[in-house]
């Protein structure tokens, strides 16, 4: 059977992922759907879970690694009393207790784990141990000692209390390499009873929220015309500061060409920026990533690689 044609396309989809699926097969189905030819994703999702998922497409790939270690919001279902294999519901049950506490214990406790503070990463992760990870040996029933690293914990609340279940729901913000299952073991830890969690949504990344997504059904039924639906690449920047630059700097940067501070006018940029070229049909156009120092000036970092140039007749400028 011939393969189906795909397209080069640029730019982010927002995917609410359903439960069951894994990261990786939600990801392949929304490129399917739009005919993509190269995707990739922001940061993994367990089957389990459900939520946001920030797919990017073509040269949008090439921003999409900074929101890995972006803040994260979720909202997660722990039950105490049991303890699973993996910290969640797909796990074997490995230990149980009985819950003599309600809403006002866990109330009383979540305060401990505002901040910055030490966890202790799961086995059931994607963190590598001599180059293999470390769900690969859960899997064979090995366990790896592993070193506490902090992580931060922005905002804790309980929004609901399930006394039939002993299960407080709760709203987490957290940063990067926070994992919210081993939160919630240590919570219960912290009651004196093993937990676990038996659901997980993630609701926002970094300024990307699971409200302006569409289900996997959406981007399935919709197909080849979901194209319009995409954000621009540049949407995975947009919280940096901008710099626009001439014709003959754009292609300059295109280059890959240092460009001199002084050709950047009253900009007082420093780090990394999100650069646009002049086109000549005058509108600026999203070219890249650069990085501003105060003395060499801006240094390509991430360059758009399908752009249209402005006139080859513009010369290119040596390094400045």
């Amino acid at each position: 059977m011939a393969r189906a044609k795909t397209v080069v396309l640029d730019g982010v989809a927002l995917l609410d992922k359903p439960e069951g699926l894994t990261a990786n097969a939600a990801l392949q189905r929304v490129r399917r759907a739009l005919g993509a030819a190269k995707a990739g994703h922001t940061g993994t999702l367990d089957p389990m879970a459900t939520g946001l998922m920030l797919l990017a497409f073509g040269e949008a790939t090439k921003f999409a690694q900074r929101w890995l270690e972006a803040d994260k919001v979720y909202l997660t279902r722990v039950r105490f009393g049991v303890a699973t294999s993996t910290g969640d519901a797909e796990g074997e049950v490995i230990a149980r207790a009985p819950v003599s506490f309600g809403a006002g214990a866990v109330q009383e406790v979540l305060p401990r784990f505002l901040g910055t503070i030490e966890q202790v990463p799961p086995m059931v992760s994607a963190l590598k141990h001599e180059g293999k990870p470390l769900y690969r040996y859960a899997r064979e029933g090995v366990t790896i000692e592993r070193a506490p690293r902090p992580v931060t914990i922005h905002e804790l609340r309980l929004v609901e209390w399930d006394e039939s279940l002993a299960a407080a729901t709760l709203y987490a913000r957290v940063g990067k390499g926070t994992y919210i299952r081993t939160l919630a073991e240590d919570l219960g830890a912290a009651l004196g009873v093993p937990a676990h969690i038996d659901r997980l949504r993630r609701l926002a990344i970094g300024p990307f929220s699971v409200e302006k997504a569409r289900t996997l059904a959406e981007w399935e039924e919709a197909g080849a015309q979901g194209r319009e639906w995409l954000l621009p690449p540049d949407a995975l920047v947009a919280d940096l500061p901008r710099v626009e630059l001439d014709a003959t700097r754009t292609l300059a940067f295109l280059a890959g060409q240092r460009i001199a501070r002084a050709a950047l006018g009253d900009s007082r940029s420093s780090g990394m920026v999100r650069v646009y070229g002049a086109r000549e049909e005058g509108i600026p156009i999203f070219i890249g990533l650069g990085e501003c120092d105060p003395v060499r000036g801006l240094s390509p970092k991430r360059v758009i690689a399908n752009i249209t140039p402005p006139s080859s007749r513009v010369p290119v400028i040596p390094a400045e």
